[in-house]
């Protein structure tokens, strides 16, 4: 069995996929491991990201498959497990390994595996698209810190732009150490210091951006929540189905759930 090691970027992936055509090689085993990309693991072929390469694979791909099985595919990859790179390296080998089309045959591992994985992360982004909550700062950008299970940030861009067009916001991943940006005409990623962000929203300002609260926005957060408790009907109040659809992991988002 071969065994590669790629950079955890699509483009590398995509370039493992080329490699194992090239040199026949389809029983293999990927990783994105640094370790192995180390040398800790020296029986790992360092498979390096070709962009000419990618190309050539993914357009490949998208010739064979549907779209919707193309989306399944980047929606899997964004997991970023490496379970899921392996499912997604067996797919594409089966894909290219078969003149029929392949992307509905649910009995094969790497077919339903791929649509798992969709699932799951398909399934935070909307959690995100419903849970994100944004503070309003001084200088008029509004913020919202995430820790998403997987790297959805590139998924929920689309949905936060159409919504908020009118004001500038920035959502960072707190733990992939990036964000998306919003400047009232384009979506920029950026990268900043999360812990500095996290800390400096209590006290006063980051180095990149002036992120000292607005004087209203602790009084908008009040009257949310007085709202909230309003509304809330205590003798109807079931917490285990209230957690089965706002699990306590996004409560960090949300202002009624915050003191």
């Amino acid at each position: 069995m071969a065994r590669y090691c790629f950079d955890g970027t699509m483009t590398g992936l995509m370039s493992c996929v080329f490699r194992a055509f090239a040199f026949k090689e389809f029983d293999v085993t990927v990783t994105a491991n640094p370790h192995a990309q180390n040398g800790l693991f020296d029986d790992f072929v360092q498979v390096a990201s070709n962009d000419e390469h990618g190309q050539r694979v993914w357009q490949g791909l998208k010739q064979k498959v549907s779209a919707s099985s193309l989306r399944a595919f980047y929606f899997a990859f964004l997991s970023e497990q490496e379970q899921a790179f392996q499912i997604l390296f067996d797919f594409a080998v089966y894909v290219f390994q078969n003149q029929r089309p392949v992307d509905k045959d649910y009995g094969h591992h790497a077919v339903i595996g791929m649509s798992q994985w969709a699932k799951q992360v398909g399934r935070e982004k909307h959690r995100m698209e419903a849970f994100v909550r944004f503070k309003k700062c001084k200088d008029g950008l509004f913020l919202s810190l995430v820790k998403p299970d997987f790297n959805v940030l590139p998924i929920i861009t689309k949905h936060f732009k159409e919504r908020y067009q009118d004001q500038t916001w920035l959502i960072y991943d707190e733990q992939r150490k990036y964000g998306i940006y919003y400047d009232l005409k384009e979506v920029h990623q950026i990268e900043m210091n999360a812990e500095a962000i996290d800390t400096q929203l209590h006290i006063g300002h980051s180095q990149d951006f002036s992120i000292e609260l607005d004087d209203e926005e602790v009084l908008y957060d009040q009257l949310w929540k007085d709202y909230f408790n309003s509304v809330n009907i205590q003798a109807r109040k079931n917490m285990k189905l209230h957690i089965q659809y706002v699990p306590k992991r996004y409560w960090r988002y949300m202002n009624e759930k915050t003191l």
